[in-house]
């Protein structure tokens, strides 16, 4: 009797450390401290983003269960830039069965601009398009880039120099759709919101925009609810993988976070990323966590954007994080409380 109920109670420990999947909720845990979590700095967090943040909704989620949440949970609003790591999870399945050719040039594609694009510039290849690295800067139809910081054109080879514009994320999203005739949103919702039993997903809500007197690409704004957001970041960490389901392949996964540019030459090119407290480097449109000095943040990466949004995944420490902050409210979270929300989060967990 007794060694059957030892095998119980291992058995009831192994089941409360698995992954879990929220269905059509999120199931949550009650006694996250058992799990590691610090309840006090915990307490500190909520009243940091009270008293230091204009942050709408967070998620944090550990093994699929959420651990700690404020605010609106529930309402779609613009992901900002985080819509070009999702972009870039919606790639996998073209790219692996052909359809799209990262080695293909924008000259291949027959891609030109208002008031032209320069013969070097045409160079570029999808796959420099997607690692910010085409040595394209054409003006942006929709602002978001850090084209202030960009060399004169023509001045760099294509892949020879990391840049973060929105040119080549908006063309990325043009030249998804020419190679595969899909439409963007209409792929989020097969690829995503269905198979991930997104709770909120609106594709009424989601439309292109841009200033085509400017540049004729569209940027693919995209609204999410928080803990929609959450799904998307629970099914990176799990390599593709949905509760037994593959949804993007575990080698695209690892495609999208391979370096492509490290953090040094990111803090090199762009003078706002050096002493920020955050090392990043870039892999196809997602962010990638690098030299932190802290073993939670091993193979950590996010997704950003702007005013105050972030999919951030720790694979080390199974945790997910989801923020948001409603765009229409018209405010912002400054890059240091961006960087700050997520340590704090991470100084939370003991990591053993």
């Amino acid at each position: 009797m007794k060694r059957i109920i030892v095998i119980l109670l291992v058995a009831g420990v192994c089941s409360s450390n698995a992954q879990v999947f929220p269905g059509d909720e999120w199931s949550y845990n009650e006694k996250p401290e058992a799990e590691g979590w610090d309840q006090a700095i915990m307490r500190e967090l909520r009243s940091y983003i009270i008293d230091s943040t204009v942050v709408t909704g967070l998620v944090i989620a550990q093994k699929g269960k959420i651990v700690f949440s404020y605010g609106d949970l529930v309402e779609n609003s613009y992901i900002a830039s985080c819509r070009k790591s999702v972009l870039a999870m919606l790639y996998g399945k073209y790219v692996e069965d052909g359809t799209i050719q990262l080695d293909k040039t924008i000259e291949q594609l027959n891609i030109d601009d208002v008031e032209g694009i320069l013969p070097v510039e045409k160079q570029a290849t999808i796959q420099d398009l997607i690692s910010a690295r085409s040595g394209v800067y054409h003006p942006e139809g929709y602002p978001g880039g850090m084209q202030q910081f960009a060399p004169d054109r023509g001045s760099v080879k294509p892949g020879e120099y990391w840049l973060y514009s929105n040119w080549d994320f908006n063309v990325a999203g043009y030249v998804f759709e020419k190679e595969t005739n899909k439409n963007i949103y209409d792929e989020v919702e097969m690829q995503l919101a269905k198979p991930l039993n997104m709770q909120d997903w609106d594709r009424s809500l989601q439309n292109k925009q841009g200033d085509t007197t400017i540049s004729k690409y569209l940027a693919y704004p995209m609204w999410f609810s928080t803990r929609d957001m959450a799904r998307i970041g629970l099914l990176m960490l799990n390599k593709g993988n949905w509760n037994g389901q593959q949804i993007i392949s575990e080698s695209w996964v690892d495609e999208m976070l391979a370096t492509r540019t490290t953090y040094k030459e990111i803090n090199n090119n762009v003078p706002a990323f050096r002493k920020s407290g955050v090392n990043y480097g870039y892999g196809y449109m997602w962010w990638l966590f690098q030299n932190m000095g802290d073993d939670r943040y091993k193979n950590a990466y996010t997704a950003l954007g702007a005013m105050g949004q972030a999919i951030a995944v720790f694979p080390e420490i199974d945790v997910v994080v989801a923020y948001k902050t409603k765009a229409a409210y018209r405010r912002r979270n400054s890059g240091q409380v961006r960087q700050t929300l997520l340590r704090k989060t991470v100084e939370a967990y003991e990591f053993k």
